[in-house]
């Protein structure tokens, strides 16, 4: 591969860092050695992203020219992942001045390349003829190519990968509709790619030679149709095969409210993913790999790239895609600024008390629970889920603990098994009983001070197909007798515990 000038030490100005490649490209690269400049409306959403103190972030806006031209000073390579989908219906006039104004203070500035991420248009069909999104994004690639800055354009389909607006319209409808009576863009041909190997492609893309400044089309090795990609995604989540009927009465904006009731992706953003699926769209050459060679393995079939998405599920971890804490540690996992409808369904119950009682008392109790001291609430109601669970070839309630006070990760509790502790804080245990889903209950003990402590409880559900919904639903009335009673219990036993200093001065008998 031919390199004009290396790309290993120069500054890289992200624009769209929050959005869903930008913010899973910075520390790709990062880690490939670039220094990074972050352009977001709100620096604040970046703060709680991993890498958030390794790269600069500035505040602006892409249609703010003043903004642009400061963050774009001493920049080598410029990313642009903005667009203005589901912003209004003047988004392509918003997208259209947005890219002047980039690749104009790009020239200005003396960046070397820019680097844009498009939609893969369909060969033969005239630019009017495309569905409004498409056109935008074609028409936002032609601008920055004219900018007189060395840019390349990759245009990708459907992007395999959790948070992805395309993939989440594909999982939402895939695990909560069995049968499904479809619109006629189900037998459109895609060439989806994984999303690792989007990010790969852009970070090498930094690096290529001053003279190329043209478009490449990217796709992963399969071609399929919607219909195909909702069958394969089912096989790989191991759920029933999907049946699949398209009819011809479903018209774009009528399919769009279809996947807005169905899924908890926005209408405002399946309107122009479904008009988008009218048309093929498959790669028509494989030009980049010239600059961009594929590593053994790559570029990943759609099945990999679908597993790979689900693997916070599949590795038992993605009861942290909810927690404050999270920490992606790759670019399939969740991030902090993705929307509330990625990642999958997940149910929640809260409970909270107030505890008349210090922390480490309240711990006492929560680290004490299953076995013989009972998980505090409605007791028949839990035997009779062992006895459910055993009839359906579970574990049951049969296993007890392993000592009467004391927990450490992987410990057996019932049907529960501890996955995480923190002590004094923390304790999550993973059911291990039969469901159609996996589910985790998390029990938290706070220092409120003066002696008082809150205990907080989640039990979380994520439903495996339809079944698994339909399960949610049907225990969920039952909630407050059970989960509501068992945090009151908790805290009322933690605040009638004698406390430490009070043990200690009791008289010896």
């Amino acid at each position: 591969m031919e390199h004009d000038e290396r790309a290993a030490g120069s500054r890289c100005l992200v624009a769209g860092a929050t959005g869903y490649i930008g913010g899973r490209l910075v520390p790709e690269l990062l880690a490939a050695g670039l220094r990074v400049r972050c352009l977001a409306r709100d620096p604040g959403k970046l703060r709680d992203h991993p890498w958030a103190g390794e790269a600069e972030v500035v505040r602006g806006d892409v249609t703010d020219a003043d903004s642009v031209a400061e963050a774009m000073q001493g920049v080598d390579v410029a990313y642009y992942l903005v667009h203005a989908l589901g912003s209004g219906r003047d988004f392509e006039s918003t997208d259209r001045h947005a890219a002047r104004i980039f690749g104009e203070r790009a020239k200005a500035a003396g960046v070397r390349r820019i680097v844009y991420l498009g939609g893969l248009t369909p060969a033969g069909v005239p630019d009017h003829a495309l569905s409004p999104h498409l056109r935008s994004r074609a028409e936002v690639g032609s601008i920055l190519l004219g900018s007189g800055v060395p840019t390349t354009v990759l245009r990708a389909a459907v992007i395999i990968g959790s948070g992805s607006a395309s993939f989440e319209m594909l999982r939402h409808l895939t695990e909560r509709l069995p049968v499904m009576i479809t619109p006629r863009w189900v037998r459109t041909r895609i060439q989806p790619i994984a999303v690792r190997d989007v990010l790969r492609i852009l970070v090498g893309s930094a690096d290529m030679p001053a003279r190329v400044n043209r478009a490449f089309d990217i796709g992963g090795p399969d071609v399929l149709t919607y219909r195909d990609m909702m069958i394969r995604y089912a096989a790989v989540a191991g759920l029933p095969r999907r049946v699949v009927l398209p009819v011809p009465v479903l018209t774009p904006g009528l399919s769009s409210h279809w996947v807005g009731l169905v899924t908890p992706v926005p209408a405002s953003l399946a309107r122009p993913l479904t008009e988008s699926l009218r048309h093929e769209v498959v790669c028509h050459e494989h030009d980049i790999e010239a600059y961009v060679p594929n590593p053994p393995g790559h570029p990943l079939s759609f099945d990999e790239a679908v597993r790979l998405a689900l693997r916070r599920v599949q590795d038992a971890q993605v009861a942290t895609r909810w927690s404050s804490s999270a920490v992606p540690g790759a670019p399939s996992d969740p991030l902090p600024t993705d929307p509330d409808w990625a990642g999958g369904s997940l149910y929640t119950d809260l409970r909270e008390a107030e505890v008349d009682a210090p922390a480490d008392t309240l711990w006492r109790v929560i680290e004490g629970v299953g076995g013989e001291n009972g998980w505090y609430s409605f007791p028949l109601a839990w035997a009779l889920r062992g006895r459910l669970d055993r009839l359906a070839g579970g574990v049951g309630l049969r296993r007890g603990r392993r000592d009467a006070q004391r927990l450490r990760i992987g410990d057996s509790l019932d049907f529960w098994r501890v996955e995480e502790i923190e002590p004094g804080h923390l304790l999550r245990l993973r059911a291990e009983m039969r469901l159609p889903g996996p589910a985790w209950l998390e029990m938290y003990a706070e220092n409120e001070g003066a002696g008082r402590s809150r205990y907080r409880q989640r039990a979380l559900f994520h439903p495996h197909g339809l079944l698994g919904h339909a399960y949610w639903w049907a225990v969920s009335p039952f909630h407050a007798l059970v989960f509501g009673g068992m945090a009151r219990n908790i805290a009322r036993t933690a605040a009638a515990a004698p406390h430490p200093r009070e043990r200690e001065c009791a008289p010896a008998r």
